[in-house]
């Protein structure tokens, strides 16, 4: 009788530098080593209750799963460490995202059912910035502002900013807050340092005008590989120092309330859509999985408009892990928050 087929979860939150670097062996920075050992259980929330999830320390794993599973009302999963890998039937994994890192890391341990380098370089190419400037490009209309734009030399970047004046220079490849920089009035010598490091490692840098951010948000999506892209709700989140804080877990309905105070529904129908047909069709064949599009709302003298793009995440997002909470029976909104507490990364239900 052949072996269960088996389904693995992989938590590896240090995919964007992984994905950076595009390196077998890779090592992530101490602070990304420690949220994955410290949050490897999240997957448990939407992983099915035969699937398994990888963590570093089954039994911290079951005791922080523990504590969700009394506030959701969620049902036990299993967790598996590395060296129990192999002795397992997995024919599927499903991580935060994908790089050569972790297909390195799996195979190490006996997990072949991995994409191949060649199928992780056309993830990585997609998830380059320049896909932002795509996609901005198809969703320009009434009632949205937001244009990107990529340079090959700090002079590119000085030409751009005697422009704008107020730029957001972005690494194409780089986690949450660690690959931006603000500029105003001039580049100092410092900025000039980090924007030449950039080019020449990653070979370009994306500059972007500054707006006058009201609020963040974005829109949750997935993509069956085939030419097909399905929403899958909005994600209202914070930021400190353009890291992530937290997200609002509460229904579409009020989700859409909140943004709706600012821009239209229709508006934000319209860029849903068109970001299902253009995504649909730039992916089919390539990227099968969750992606998530971060956009914002700016202030204009004349009122409010929506930035549709600011990125494209080619991975699973915390967006996602809110849309898997159930929302609370108390009909009140809750906040998930990703914080450090007593040297460990806790995620914090309020």
């Amino acid at each position: 009788m052949p072996p269960e087929k088996m389904k693995l979860h992989v938590f590896n939150p240090e995919h964007d530098l992984a994905l950076a670097a595009n390196l077998s062996n890779f090592t992530a920075p101490f602070a990304g080593r420690q949220l994955r050992a410290d949050l490897g259980f999240v997957p448990a929330v939407w992983a099915g209750n035969d699937d398994y999830i990888l963590v570093d320390d089954v039994k911290q794993a079951e005791e922080a799963y523990g504590q969700l599973c009394y506030e959701l009302g969620l049902k036990p999963k299993r967790f598996v460490e590395k060296s129990q890998l192999c002795r397992l039937y997995i024919n599927k994994v499903e991580p935060w995202g994908w790089d050569l890192a972790l297909r390195s890391f799996l195979q190490r341990y006996g997990v072949n059912a991995v994409p191949t380098e060649d199928e992780i370089a056309t993830i990585r190419d997609l998830s380059h910035r320049r896909q932002t400037v795509k996609l901005l490009s198809e969703l320009q209309m009434k009632g949205v502002i937001g244009v990107s734009q990529e340079a090959f030399s700090i002079g590119d970047v000085r030409q751009l900013q005697n422009f704008y004046r107020h730029v957001v220079v972005k690494a194409p490849w780089s986690s949450s807050g660690r690959g931006v920089r603000f500029i105003e009035n001039a580049i100092d010598c410092y900025q000039e340092r980090w924007i030449n490091n950039v080019i020449e490692k990653q070979g370009s840098a994306m500059v972007e005008p500054y707006y006058n951010k009201v609020m963040d948000f974005g829109m949750e999506f997935e993509s069956d590989g085939e030419g097909h892209v399905s929403y899958l709700g909005l994600s209202l989140f914070h930021t400190t120092n353009g890291a992530y804080t937290g997200n609002l877990i509460a229904i579409e309905e009020d989700k859409r309330k909140v943004i709706s105070s600012y821009i239209s529904d229709k508006l934000v129908d319209c860029v849903k859509n068109k970001i299902c047909d253009c995504l649909g069709e730039v992916f089919c064949g390539k990227y099968k999985g969750p992606f998530g599009v971060d956009m914002m709302v700016v202030a204009d003298n004349n009122g409010f408009l929506l930035h549709p793009c600011v990125e494209i995440n080619l991975r699973r997002t915390m967006g996602h892990v809110a849309l898997a909470i159930p929302p609370f029976a108390d009909g009140y909104k809750h906040v998930m928050e990703i914080t450090k507490r007593e040297d460990n990364f806790k995620v914090i239900l309020s």
